[in-house]
């Protein structure tokens, strides 16, 4: 599953208890060594608050789920989030991150690191058009996080040859096959694309790219090209070449969206109130999100709806940043949302939601 719908699938649960263990963590070796002695710290935490709250017996199952956890610490990026239920269990890996190690327990998962990580990375597709063959692989930033395999991907090498020998010399032939066979990739692509949502970008020749773009059902679905170095293509490189095209795509969304915010002023549908904000986002009013990304607010919550601002945050009953909660009810209304930090934001402020009505 993408982020987005591991997110979708944990915010929705409720389940009594639900453990959540947030901490940050080191990529490389010997700081990482840190993290398997804090990570077993926090397990023994929560395994002490489950009893002392619970009972044993009743949590006996959820237990023997935290004793096992594995986690190799040499696959650790800069936090590590652990979801845990009777029904769920989930290790996610974020490039953020996150302002306290904490356990919460709850009768939900605690999914704010989550929408940190959805909202400032990026997720896509990278198609790799070969000689050897075509694959598809599925990145976060500037790292592949894995090779979708399915009944179509990847496939072999190019099946569509002509074997008359004297059709091989007749280059419209060629380019047909070529075409068809580039009409069934896309095909498969696009199958991928609506079921993750995902974007994709294309590495192969300039002439091959071309002929796609020609023979795409949904050419909006592939957002650059970069070309194909045969001499290299490790997954590190593909992403790499990938994720200059997704990064200035981002940069350019990021600027279209503070001129739309800024067009928006002058027609009076633009929030600046952190307490408006919340209540807009919450009745689906939400139709464009922009947060600087240094900005973020710890509150106590006075009612369904309001709130009183706060300092501390890992205190009882503190919501440790209400902007990531803002962010998540304007995604889940159908609302576009933006971390940014280009600072020319600052001047409407450093949160800010233009409104649907």
């Amino acid at each position: 599953m993408t982020i987005r719908q591991t997110l979708e699938a944990l915010a929705a649960e409720l389940n009594t208890p639900c453990v959540t263990i947030s901490l940050n963590t080191h990529r490389t070796h010997p700081d990482n060594a840190q993290d398997i002695i804090l990570l077993k710290n926090l397990i023994n935490e929560a395994e002490e608050r489950l009893i002392s709250e619970f009972g044993k017996r009743d949590v006996a199952p959820l237990l023997e789920k935290l004793s096992s956890i594995e986690v190799d610490v040499n696959y650790n990026l800069d936090s590590l989030h652990i979801y845990l239920s009777n029904d769920t269990e989930e290790i996610i890996r974020s490039p953020w991150a996150v302002e306290q190690n904490k356990v919460a327990i709850s009768d939900s998962f605690d999914v704010r690191p989550l929408i940190k990580t959805l909202n400032r990375s990026e997720e896509y597709l990278i198609l790799l058009l070969s000689q050897s063959g075509v694959h598809l692989y599925e990145a976060l930033n500037d790292e592949i996080t894995h090779e979708m395999q399915n009944d179509d991907f990847p496939f072999s090498e190019n099946s569509h040859f002509i074997i008359e020998s004297e059709k091989r010399s007749d280059s419209k032939s060629m380019d047909n096959m070529v075409r068809e066979f580039l009409n069934k990739v896309d095909k498969a692509v696009v199958n991928v694309h609506n079921e993750t949502g995902l974007h994709c970008v294309v590495i192969c020749t300039e002439d091959n790219y071309s002929r796609l773009m020609q023979v795409a059902d949904n050419p909006a679905i592939y957002i650059g090209h970069a070309n194909i170095d045969y001499n290299n293509t490790p997954a590190h490189q593909l992403a790499k070449q990938s994720w200059v095209i997704v990064e200035e795509r981002q940069q350019i969304k990021r600027a279209e969206a503070i001129e739309e915010m800024k067009e928006a002023v002058a027609h009076g549908n633009v929030l600046t109130s952190l307490q408006d904000i919340y209540q807009a986002s919450i009745d689906g009013r939400g139709d464009l999100l922009i947060v600087h990304q240094d900005f973020s607010q710890p509150v106590v919550m006075t009612s369904d709806r309001t709130f009183e601002l706060v300092t501390e945050t890992g205190n009882d009953n503190v919501i440790d940043d209400i902007t990531s909660n803002i962010a998540w009810n304007v995604m889940a209304k159908k609302g576009q949302v933006i971390f940014t930090s280009q600072d020319e934001i600052k001047d409407l402020g450093e949160i800010v939601l233009k409104t649907r009505y």
